[in-house]
């Protein structure tokens, strides 16, 4: 079988077992610490994971680091590694993206599945980046590395043996990525509807932790990415998704809608939730609020 939203743990028991070709991917962060997440997958991971550095390996190189100048500096940011995206955790482009899947054995005949120990806040970027770069058959392991262990699930710790070198091919994007120009030029649009995943009280510009501007994009509605998730930090039922996802846009198509959080990372479980609740695959602004503010230019509403 293949897999495009989520699995479960028994699933992926199942297809392990089934000699299917297959790559499990742990996706663990901590925005707080950047090294925590490495240092959990050394401790226990899901047999056979490659570990997917949000950092390293799903984001690009920032644009100019201080001192650079000149030539070097414009071949920083227009050359191979440009990034496909801003804000502070930029998309890698698509070519660089698929060197790394290459890179760590990963092909297009292979189901990915994608976990992380965070609540699903991680891992739903190197699910949406397989989408965008063409790959159709990826999954986010439903309640990450504890529904795994719950459910019996070995876990080994340490580095994984190493795999042969793949040659990934991209294929046509199965994922819509949005720059904030054009957010820009469609605001107060119906047929753009933002929706936000940060904490309400960043939305509202009450607290900024991570960027220097506090606030939101006006007219943007707010759906903590949490909000996806039962108790037992499994996604909830695809019609009780659906009901919550209808009673925030009120009327709105759900084909206007743009996801968005700070860095463009978090706002993937709204949209992968719309999709797990039939509402169809909508639109990220990968550079998101990181990058709306980084132009003073851009308004910002708060409150």
């Amino acid at each position: 079988m293949n897999y495009t939203t989520l699995i479960s743990a028994q699933q992926l028991q199942a297809l392990m077992a089934s000699g299917q070709p297959l790559r499990v991917f742990d996706c663990s962060f901590d925005l707080m610490e950047p090294h925590a997440g490495e240092e959990q997958y050394l401790a226990s991971h899901i047999p056979g994971a490659v570990y997917a550095h949000l950092d390293h390996a799903l984001s690009a190189k920032h644009g100019l680091n201080p001192g650079q100048v000149g030539a070097r500096a414009v071949l920083t940011v227009s050359g191979a590694d440009a990034p496909a995206s801003g804000g502070r955790h930029p998309l890698p482009n698509r070519e660089r993206f698929a060197t790394w899947l290459s890179s760590v054995g990963f092909s297009n005949d292979m189901q990915a599945v994608v976990y992380d120990r965070n609540g699903s806040a991680y891992c739903g970027r190197l699910w949406w980046m397989l989408k965008w770069a063409g790959h159709r058959n990826v999954a986010v392991l439903d309640g990450g590395l504890q529904a795994w262990q719950a459910s019996g699930g070995a876990v080994n710790s340490g580095e994984e043996p190493a795999h042969f070198q793949a040659s990934f091919m991209l294929g046509p994007p199965l994922a819509s990525l949005v720059d904030g120009q054009t957010v820009a030029s469609q605001l107060g649009r119906p047929d753009q509807t933002l929706i936000d995943a940060r904490a309400p009280e960043r939305f509202k510009g009450e607290v900024e932790p991570f960027d220097p501007v506090a606030g939101h994009i006006p007219g943007a509605l707010n759906r903590p990415f949490n909000q996806n998730f039962g108790l037992d930090g499994k996604f909830k039922p695809a019609a009780q998704l659906k009901a919550e996802f209808e009673a925030l846009l009120s009327g709105r198509d759900p084909a206007s809608v743009v996801h968005h959080c700070g860095s463009g990372v978090s706002a993937v479980p709204n949209l992968l939730a719309m999709e797990v609740a039939g509402l169809g695959t909508t639109r990220l602004y990968a550079g998101s609020w990181s990058d709306w503010c980084s132009d003073p230019d851009r308004p910002v509403a708060q409150g």
